[in-house]
């Protein structure tokens, strides 16, 4: 999130929050909560400053009053960039979205794309891209590789080698820019794979359906929870035989099909993937579970799979 967005606009708001956040950081949480409710008398429709302040509720154990809080920022926030429908469900004060917020989505990576290759490959040891073309390079070469979810093109990287026409299409602009400058891709689109207005850039002029030999989508599926529109975007990018090859958090034996986690992002069960390939006229080829990065310290691990399109 831009440091615009998160001003209040009034530089003593502005310096209370930022104390906030420092005796946030400390562990007082409660203190840092006291100063933000002091801020918003100030400015009391600043919906990043009911989000600050939420969280601090949150962290300090007050749940009924970080719920207060975060309904603020849904009533303030028409688009959802703060993401406050998330941490309502997280608290258990609202349903599960089925996909988070597209704008919440957007201002993530467009924020965190300067410094999203450091963070991941020097910090969180993410391995997806190679672990994933690992298991489709068997099938190498392709004649076209449609990477969905590029972000800064990681993945593509991996395939370029090994495929004839490389596309790439992603939510946030900032990381297309990035995947722009690795010069590997023959052409980049943003796109909302969350929205079934995504076939209109995916299959824009002098794009055809059924026209990829591989579509992939690494470390996207987590930041949506139902992956129906997905799964029929794949289906209508691929030639009959082509692969699909993705991966996904793992949501073990959840009840659900897919699982809102505290990182805000989504884990699918295998039992869930499996019922959406064999709908969509799937075959799995190779399933491989894995850690795919650390998460505050803590491993991630997550599900590879690489499935062919038969129907």
């Amino acid at each position: 999130m831009s440091a615009i967005q998160f001003s209040s606009g009034d530089v003593i708001a502005d310096r209370r929050a930022d104390y906030a956040r420092m005796l946030s950081e400390a562990g007082d949480h409660a203190a840092a909560a006291e100063l933000l409710e002091q801020a918003l008398e100030i400015v009391p429709r600043w919906t990043a400053g009911w989000l600050l302040l939420g969280e601090a509720h949150q962290k300090s154990g007050q749940v009924e009053q970080a719920i207060e809080a975060f309904r603020r920022v849904e009533d303030l926030d028409a688009t959802g960039i703060f993401g406050a429908a998330l941490k309502l469900a997280l608290l258990g004060a609202a349903p599960t979205p089925e996909t988070p917020p597209s704008a919440y989505v957007e201002g993530l990576f467009d924020d965190y794309a300067d410094r999203f290759e450091t963070a991941l490959l020097d910090k969180l040891n993410y391995s997806v891209p190679e672990k994933l073309f690992a298991l489709a390079r068997p099938h190498a070469p392709f004649a076209l590789t449609v990477d969905l979810g590029c972000g800064t093109g990681l993945f593509g990287v991996e395939v370029a080698g090994a495929t004839h026409r490389l596309e790439g299409f992603d939510l946030s602009a900032n990381m297309l820019a990035k995947a722009e400058e690795k010069g590997i891709y023959r052409h980049l689109a943003q796109a909302d794979l969350s929205s079934e207005a995504a076939a209109d850039v995916l299959f824009a002029e002098g794009l055809a359906k059924a026209r990829a030999d591989l579509v992939s989508a690494a470390d996207v599926l987590m930041y949506l929870g139902s992956l129906d529109t997905t799964f029929s975007l794949a289906r209508d990018l691929l030639k009959p035989g082509g692969l699909f090859a993705f991966s996904v958090e793992d949501a073990g034996g959840a009840e659900e099909g897919y699982t809102l986690l505290p990182s805000l992002r989504y884990a699918h069960t295998e039992t869930y993937i499996r019922t959406l390939l064999a709908a969509f006229g799937f075959d799995l080829l190779q399933m491989q579970k894995t850690d795919i990065r650390m998460d505050g310290g803590k491993v991630v691990y997550g599900i590879l799979f690489l499935a062919r399109l038969t129907a």
